[in-house]
């Protein structure tokens, strides 16, 4: 189970990114984090487009649903996924 907060668009969870890993997905559950590793490099927000994409991919949400609302420079960032009230 992914651990999500409501917000008032949708949920939010908390995510610890794993950039320039040589696999590409969701690799658990950590505490309170949704760890994803990603094959980008931390640079010109390459990373921050690579996790969306992940997510959408894995969730099965429209890229345009989800948006990084804190820690958009840090490897810890809460994303908001819009039109959603829970997640499996």
């Amino acid at each position: 189970m992914i651990p999500f907060r409501k917000s008032k668009k949708g949920i939010e969870i908390k995510i610890k990114v794993e950039p320039r890993s040589s696999k590409k997905g969701i690799s658990g559950v950590f505490g309170d984090f949704l760890k994803v590793k990603v094959h980008a490099p931390p640079v010109a927000g390459a990373a921050n487009e690579e996790l969306i994409e992940i997510l959408s991919g894995e969730l099965g949400i429209k890229k345009s649903s989800i948006r990084i609302i804190r820690g958009s420079s840090s490897k810890v960032k809460t994303v908001e996924i819009e039109g959603i009230n829970s997640i499996a």
